[in-house]
């Protein structure tokens, strides 16, 4: 039976790249070793990097003095690494979810944290607005796409401090104007590769601005003088990502994808939004494109196992909701095909008649 993959990450990956790392773990470009052990410091790799770097910069437009890093350690060491080379007296965090409030409780260890608005308080149903940044912070720092809870920021804010992004969930799935950022960061297991590698993309004049000393490895600018080969990088999750980018400039680019996105993620609120029995749980207004949270009616709530059951029957994986919302979540990645959302949708309509 073919399976349709809405986990959150680690999530689908596109066949192209799959097959490509297939190949890779065979024989890497012709040396006859395999991609898991090969050098880093090998020219065959060395090229893998250089190409990966390439095509996130032409895909996103990304303009001169910025670069592109691939490290280890999730984004969740970005939320460490962020204040410790940018934070130097205050810095500004929006509270969106899970993951913004992690990066908020690490800031606080380096300095001041300033938490200019938060959904909290509504279990993270929608994204703050109306609120005032403090002019004399070092940056402000966004989630723009929150996993957990299925709210995303799909624009670009014009903020009076460098803009910092968590895009881990959402990179490629929109254009982005990335000269609006100091730094953008993210995971790349949901988007782009197998866990295991980060990239960040970093305005390079906002480094070696604080005070304190920074740890080597926690250094961004250790890891930009040495185009990410300061230590052994992920070598296997950069291989594929570039697969990833490869194919993304193959189907046409960002826009292509953001088409193609959007119309997976209309396709299923309309199911939602015309059900009897299944609810969305985000204001319309701030709905993820990549992360799509909807529960049972409360009148049908006791029918949740069951049709969690019912959806495993027809191939559908990884649609139970965060332990933080309950109720389902479909995450519909750029790799995810239009056809495994209508099989989803078909799934619900089918039932609801029951």
């Amino acid at each position: 039976m073919k399976k349709h993959n809405f986990y959150a990450g680690p999530s689908i990956l596109s066949q192209f790249t799959l097959d490509k790392s297939v190949e890779a773990i065979r024989d890497f470009a012709g040396t006859g070793l395999s991609i898991l052990e090969i050098s880093h410091r090998s020219k065959e790799f060395q090229a893998v990097m250089d190409e990966a770097e390439q095509l996130f910069k032409e895909l996103l437009d990304i303009p001169e003095g910025y670069r592109v890093i691939f490290l280890g350690g999730g984004a969740s060491t970005q939320f460490c690494m962020v204040p410790y080379n940018l934070l130097n007296t205050k810095a500004a965090y929006l509270d969106t979810g899970t993951w913004a409030n992690k990066a908020i409780k690490e800031a606080k260890l380096f300095g001041e944290v300033e938490v200019v608005g938060s959904s909290k308080a509504d279990n993270y149903t929608y994204i703050p607005k109306g609120y005032a940044i403090p002019g004399d912070a070092d940056y402000f720092h966004i989630t723009t796409n929150n996993t957990i809870y299925g709210t995303e920021i799909r624009e670009d804010y014009d903020v009076n401090v460098p803009l910092v992004a968590d895009m881990s969930s959402d990179i490629f799935s929109r254009p982005v104007d990335v000269s609006k950022y100091a730094l953008i960061y993210g995971g790349a297991q949901k988007n782009i590769a197998p866990a295991g590698v980060t990239f960040v993309i970093v305005k390079e004049d906002i480094l070696g601005k604080v005070d304190r000393v920074i740890p080597t490895m926690l250094n961004y600018k250790t890891h930009v003088d040495k185009g990410s080969m300061f230590n052994t990088p992920p070598v296997f999750p950069i291989f594929a990502a570039l697969q990833t980018l490869k194919w993304y400039k193959e189907l046409g680019g960002v826009k292509v994808l953001q088409q193609m996105d959007e119309e997976k993620a209309a396709y299923l609120y309309d199911a939602i939004d015309s059900s009897k029995m299944f609810v969305g749980t985000v204001k319309p207004e701030d709905r993820s494109v990549m992360n799509i949270c909807f529960v049972m009616k409360p009148e049908y709530q006791e029918l949740e196992k069951a049709f969690l059951d019912f959806a495993t029957s027809k191939g559908i994986v990884g649609i139970k909701g965060h332990r933080s919302v309950g109720g389902f979540r479909a995450s519909t990645y750029n790799a995810l095909p239009l056809e495994s959302v209508k099989v989803l949708v078909e799934a619900m309509k089918e039932f609801e008649n029951k």
